[in-house]
């Protein structure tokens, strides 16, 4: 696997609109692909893929976004142009562990956390997994298995419960990790939440070999369901999807296109062969 992970978001028929909107706001967002199946657009150092996939799964608070912004300014600019037509779930304020921090829900559902904080890479936007109710205590558990199967991971920070919190000893409130060279956060929570992850929200795993998809197949899978087109479930509850980096190329060609579109809608896991083949 030489390519990095990125976030994919499942949209209700927006993900045009939803695209045209994210990058006029991020300064430096590049449009990647476009058409009417999805969207693909990079900004602040990560790609996304959106989705039009129709109101089957709707996005949660369970995966949102940080944003790491240079200062107040920026903070100010993004944190107005995101709550309108949205809803404010922490207002921009001084909070214990930030200068100024915000978490807002978009007009499109897209929750993002906005923070003045110095973060020593070029990605600025990081996906961050709230583990809620019974997965509360899972965020060490979680890292620790996502560390084991990618290559090139690393533990990057942990922040611990406090003992007063009554949390079992060792769990951990805030983590984050770099997988492939994609940095990721995780935190949790000890109110009860009405919402948990969802394949609205999912990461894209792009595999060179068929041995590649094999092993992220099994690994990431193991204790959590299976779907169609390279989708599946850890034993977590989040999303991904296992898919070969040859696909776009193939998807392209106007005469083997339709026909690799046909066999890979009736695959779980991806076969490269019969994709070529097809």
């Amino acid at each position: 696997m030489s390519k990095p992970i990125y976030p994919c978001i499942w949209f209700n028929n927006n993900a045009q609109e939803a695209t045209d909107f994210y990058c006029i706001l991020f300064k430096d967002a590049t449009l990647l692909e476009s058409n009417s199946i999805l969207t693909r657009f990079a900004a602040c150092g990560t790609s996304f893929m959106f989705l039009n996939g129709g109101p089957k799964y709707t996005t949660t608070p369970a995966i949102s976004y940080f944003v790491y912004c240079e200062g107040e300014a920026e903070i100010n600019r993004l944190y107005d142009a995101l709550k309108a037509g949205g809803k404010i779930l922490m207002p921009l304020d001084t909070y214990d562990w930030s200068p100024r921090y915000a978490w807002v829900e978009d007009q499109f559902g897209v929750n993002w956390q906005l923070d003045v904080e110095t973060i020593n890479s070029p990605q600025k936007i990081v996906p961050n997994l709230l583990f809620v109710n019974e997965n509360k205590t899972r965020v060490k558990e979680a890292r620790e298995k996502y560390l084991s199967v990618f290559k090139n991971s690393m533990a990057l920070m942990d922040m611990a419960y406090p003992s007063e919190a009554g949390m079992p000893a060792g769990s951990l409130l805030f983590a984050q990790f770099k997988l492939n060279g994609f940095i990721m956060n995780a935190m949790s929570s000890t109110l009860q939440h009405d919402y948990d992850f969802s394949p609205a929200n999912s990461f894209v795993v792009e595999c060179e070999t068929q041995e590649e998809i094999d092993f992220f197949w099994e690994t990431l899978g193991k204790n959590g369901s299976y779907d169609m087109c390279g989708w599946l479930t850890d034993e977590f509850g989040v999303s991904w999807q296992i898919v070969p980096a040859i696909l776009p190329q193939l998807m392209i060609d106007p005469v083997k296109g339709p026909r690799v579109m046909q066999a890979f809608l009736k695959m779980q896991k991806f076969d490269i062969q019969s994709l070529l083949d097809a």
